[in-house]
């Protein structure tokens, strides 16, 4: 009897002892995976999961996105209709964007087409005869989480092997990194390498680097070490989109099985976090430096939780070398923004000329000038002398043993088809609105003119802006600075060699040689001058490729030669439209 009341009682204590453990467990255990907070996004430590907090696709931005240890790892979650897309490929139209915190889910509804770009619009898009909708949910699970796709009914017969939902991963953290795809393996290569295929539609195809159900992305990496898997038993594929477009990222593809309705796709995503992360301070100062005078603060930039704050120091250095505290203090709270906090450090007391660095903690900024002639050098005048000279059209632009293009678009330009939209926006309507007919070359418009920043095409309302703004300063402030010869006879350029003419109305001339040139043969102002085919305006390099420099003559097909090769009908488009607004403006 006496070692049954031994038995019942350690038996009672053993399960009190368990049932404590388990109940003080449970707040640790909720605390270590991950959850929908109340910014609306899932997180856990330091990895961050975003459903459709924006959307632009082809800047790699949309769908499931990661933030892993302070690094945005992969993007673009979503459906897509190619493997490796790109741009002016169709992407699927957002809807409403649900968060369950009840449920711990975010869910997006989505459709193809969109119908707000599909052939109309900026930046038309060709969409097939495709008509669906789906939902994209993620949920946590455990420290990871879930991706789950489903669609109200199954695909089309034609579209099965074709719809697929792809994940990006930013190519260059991964150079050199190692990946696992069930038992096979490889290494993230710094360049596209082959093979490539062609599908049943004739269209180029990049080769999977592997095949299989659970993809370990740098499992050597303790910051970037991720795992996918694909919960429905279908294949994961991970393919190289560099193979097909120079901006491509690496993609993770599943295609949507035959049949399939609800939970379509499932995945199951754990990046790993490391414990405790925090992303390092860092210190932001005016990289040209002040002028005595001026209101001078630092701001100073910390990871939401680190609360611990230290002091912030200016630092004098010094000639000989080494530095001299000059000014020591408590940095002032600014307070949250987005992912971080915010302190300023205000040193405008400070004006004894010379080369100082702000140090807060381990963190120690670049040097800065503090000096009278902080504006005198370096700081607008690189853009009048470098960057408004390479962004010069029609001109051969030379510094000394560098060409930075040669002579471009000396065949402008051709008027547009009419009733056409361009893939880059640029619409003519059912008139060209000047004498010329459609394919007619426009004599004035090969010269002048800055190519647009981000590619090759002449905006008329962004000439107008430039010389505007070159005219307003020039008057302002008798600009007679001078470091660039422009021959407007042999139309070339030669950078850092002075020519005793101001640069500023030197490049005031050449964007008034595209406006009034355009005006004088058109009778009106242009709209816009672009390249006709994607193969051209994608081109990165010199834009002297783009065409051949020869005015296009022959109307005759069977002689025209392919685009790239001397006498194709390579000329750039010139657009016209009805918009007073814009005339007015320009």
């Amino acid at each position: 009897m006496k070692q049954f009341y031994v038995r019942l009682i350690a038996t009672i204590i053993i399960t009190y002892c368990c049932s404590v453990t388990q109940l003080t467990a449970q707040p640790k255990n909720k605390a270590a995976a991950m959850k929908l907070n109340d910014l609306a996004y899932l997180k856990y430590q330091r990895v961050n999961v975003m459903l459709a907090n924006d959307f632009y696709p082809e800047s790699h931005q949309g769908g499931v996105g990661i933030i892993q240890n302070g690094l945005r790892v992969a993007t673009n979650g979503d459906l897509r209709l190619e493997p490796t897309p790109g741009q002016w490929q169709p992407t699927p139209k957002v809807g409403k964007r649900s968060i369950n915190h009840a449920k711990q889910e975010i869910n997006v509804q989505m459709q193809y087409p969109n119908e707000d770009i599909d052939r109309k619009g900026f930046n038309p898009v060709i969409y097939p005869d495709l008509h669906f909708s789906y939902t994209i949910r993620v949920q946590p699970a455990g420290k990871g989480f879930e991706i789950i796709v489903g669609l109200p009914k199954p695909l089309p017969y034609e579209w099965i092997g074709k719809v697929g939902f792809n994940f990006e991963l930013f190519p260059q953290i991964l150079f050199g990194k190692s990946y696992y795809m069930d038992e096979q393996s490889g290494i993230f290569a710094r360049q596209p390498n082959g093979p490539d295929y062609k599908d049943k539609d004739g269209e180029l195809q990049i080769l999977p680097m592997a095949k299989g159900n659970k993809l370990t992305i740098a499992p050597e990496s303790e910051s970037q070490r991720m795992m996918i898997e694909n919960l429905k038993g279908n294949n994961l594929e991970l393919i190289d989109g560099r193979g097909k477009h120079n901006n491509g990222w690496f993609v993770i593809r599943s295609l949507v099985p035959k049949g399939a309705t609800a939970n379509a796709i499932e995945w199951l995503v754990t990046p790993n976090a490391i414990e405790g992360w925090k992303s390092a301070p860092v210190v932001q100062v005016s990289q040209v430096g002040y002028h005595p005078k001026q209101q001078k603060v630092a701001v100073i930039e910390l990871d939401a939780k680190d609360n611990n704050l230290q002091t912030v120091s200016l630092l004098r250095i010094k000639k000989t070398g080494g530095f001299e505290i000059v000014l020591k203090q408590q940095p002032i709270t600014w307070g949250k923004f987005l992912r971080y906090n915010y302190l300023q450090f205000d040193f405008t007391s400070i004006q004894k000329p010379g080369i100082y660095v702000v140090k807060y903690g381990a963190y120690q900024t670049e040097p800065f000038q503090i000096s009278n002639e902080v504006y005198s050098r370096n700081v607008w005048q690189p853009t009048l002398e470098y960057f408004l000279p390479a962004q010069m059209c029609h001109m051969r632009v030379n510094e000394r043993y560098r060409v930075w293009h040669g002579w471009c678009h000396m065949d402008d330009a051709r008027m547009a088809p009419i009733d056409s939209t361009h893939f880059d926006s640029y619409a003519q309507g059912p008139s060209t609105l000047t004498t010329y007919k459609p394919g007619d070359n426009m004599p004035g418009l090969n010269r002048g003119a800055w190519h647009d920043a981000g590619d090759f095409d002449l905006r008329v309302e962004s000439q107008a802006e430039n010389v505007q703004g070159l005219a307003l300063a020039y008057e302002a402030f008798d600009v007679k600075y001078d470091n660039t010869t422009i021959d407007k006879q042999h139309q070339a350029v030669e950078i850092q060699v002075p020519d005793s003419k101001p640069d500023m109305l030197q490049q005031i001339e050449h964007g008034l040689l595209s406006i009034v040139g355009g005006y004088r043969s058109l009778g009106r102002l242009y709209r816009g001058i672009i390249e006709p085919t994607k193969r051209q305006y994608t081109l990165l390099g010199d834009p002297a490729n783009l065409t051949d420099n020869i005015p296009f003559k022959t109307t005759n097909a069977k002689d025209v030669p392919p685009i790239g090769l001397p006498g194709s009908a390579d000329d750039r488009w010139v657009f016209t439209e009805d918009n007073p607004n814009r005339e007015c403006w320009a």
